[in-house]
């Protein structure tokens, strides 16, 4: 019994020194490991302290999608002499089914650096301003960013599926500023609520092209009327500029530092359309477009009332209805594919859809009958459904307004209810059917 007693006592001893033997050697093993991650992060902010970050932010181009302007990120190497351009807005017209995949919204941007100078030259050459904010940033955190900068350039990496909206060039850039302040500029802005929503935000740039304004916002659904926050709002890059001007973090210290250190104005711009403060009510610009349109209609009747010069009255209306037909018709068509066939979300959810859709292609072939037909049945058939096509857009652009007042619809399609409510009241059979109300009225007064 006391052998037994003693045995398993010994063995309870050597398990200690054999345990003990054990940690004392990953220990040993673990030391260098620790020492090295210490030497590592000293390594980084030595490196860091040879480094600058700075944001360049970039003004409209003349190309339609450089309205909304351009951002990148800049990081000076001191030691090695360089000063690199990272640009995460590079595409080409030259990559394999680049308009396919554009028309389908599967579009791939690129990060890419280049030199710095000869890129930022190049935004002087082509007229556009360019502001650079240097950062106030640790030197750790600076190498830090210089490691990340370089991983997203690297070929399995330098590819992204780019959205207007949610993943672009400033996005793209914003999130490495929150990177670099260990999320505070997130934490600051993420919850705030911003000044507009995304169709107001659209048109600050695209005022000064009216149709290209109009095509546009016809084609964005309601999804993008729905209120930002400041963090939303910076997927223009003009908003990442006006955002980390004032803003201050704390660094890994604890000190509280301002995020830019300089504001540098490198070029301003000459003779381009300036981006508005306050968006424009483009309505009141396209009423006066609908009205016009419904006033040569009315005009046109008055004109040849009483059958004078029969031929030339067909030929006119009927053209101008076939022209009509195809220019609403060919836009309800590239909404109709672009809301259920492409992955553009923005244009989901889209009201105008009802009331401007490829139906009113049906307008240009009827409207060709009626100017050019010498069969007055065919001509009398082809004015009765040109006028049932316009009595449709009326009603439907009507059914728009009144779905407003519902909850889960609110889109801002005033513009296109402000360009074709007139027009289409004109021809429609509604002024028909008013003028017949009006006799019948006059009719059974007389007969009192």
């Amino acid at each position: 019994m006391k052998r037994l007693l003693k045995h398993p006592n010994r063995l309870s001893v050597k398990r200690r020194v054999l345990r003990n033997l054990w940690v004392g050697a990953a220990l040993l093993l673990l030391a260098p490991l620790g020492a090295a991650e210490e030497r590592d992060e000293e390594g980084a902010g030595a490196r860091g302290e040879r480094l600058t970050l700075k944001i360049a932010v970039l003004g409209p181009g003349d190309q339609l999608y450089f309205w909304w302007g351009h951002i990148a990120l800049i990081i000076e190497d001191e030691a090695a002499g360089s000063a690199l351009f990272y640009d995460y807005g590079v595409f080409s017209f030259e990559n394999e089914n680049f308009f396919t995949n554009f028309a389908l919204g599967r579009l791939l941007y690129s990060c890419r650096a280049s030199p710095a100078g000869a890129s930022l030259y190049g935004y002087v050459a082509t007229n556009r301003d360019v502001t650079v904010y240097t950062l106030d940033i640790a030197p750790e955190k600076r190498e830090e960013i210089r490691r990340f900068a370089e991983k997203n350039v690297l070929p399995e990496n330098r590819d992204y599926y780019y959205h207007h909206f949610r993943d672009n060039c400033a996005t793209r850039i914003r999130d490495i500023i929150d990177r670099a302040v260990d999320g505070q500029f997130k934490e600051r802005f993420g919850g705030a609520p911003g000044r507009y929503t995304l169709r107001q935000h659209v048109r600050r740039h695209t005022w000064f092209s009216p149709f290209a304004d109009w095509l546009l916002n016809f084609l964005m659904g309601q999804d993008i009327d729905t209120p930002l926050t400041v963090w939303e709002e910076m997927f223009l890059p003009s908003e990442i500029g006006r955002r980390i001007e004032d803003f201050r973090y704390l660094d890994p210290a604890g000190i509280e530092r301002s995020l830019v250190k300089s504001r540098d104005t490198v070029y301003t711009a000459r003779n381009r359309p300036a981006v508005l403060e306050v968006p424009p009510r483009q309505w009141l610009r396209a009423l006066p477009v609908g009205l016009g349109i419904a006033g040569f209609f009315t005009g046109l009747s008055r004109l040849f009332r009483n059958g004078r010069r029969p031929a030339l009255y067909r030929a006119i209306f009927g053209w101008s209805n076939a022209l009509l037909g195809l220019f609403f018709g060919l836009a309800g068509a590239t909404l109709f594919f672009m809301t259920f066939f492409t992955n553009h979300d923005y244009t989901y959810h889209n009201s105008n859809i009802l009331f401007i859709n490829p139906l009113l292609l049906a307008a240009f072939p009827l409207g060709v009958i009626y100017a050019a037909s010498a069969d007055g049945k065919r001509r009398l058939f082809a004015a009765q459904i040109l006028r049932s096509l316009w009595t449709y857009t009326f009603f439907g652009c009507i059914l728009s307004i009144v779905i407003t007042l519902f909850h889960g619809f609110h889109q801002q399609n005033q513009v296109t209810q402000a360009l074709v409510i007139p027009f289409a009241l004109t021809l429609s059979f509604i002024p028909r059917w008013i003028r017949a109300f009006q006799k019948r009225d006059a009719g059974a007064r007389a007969g009192h």
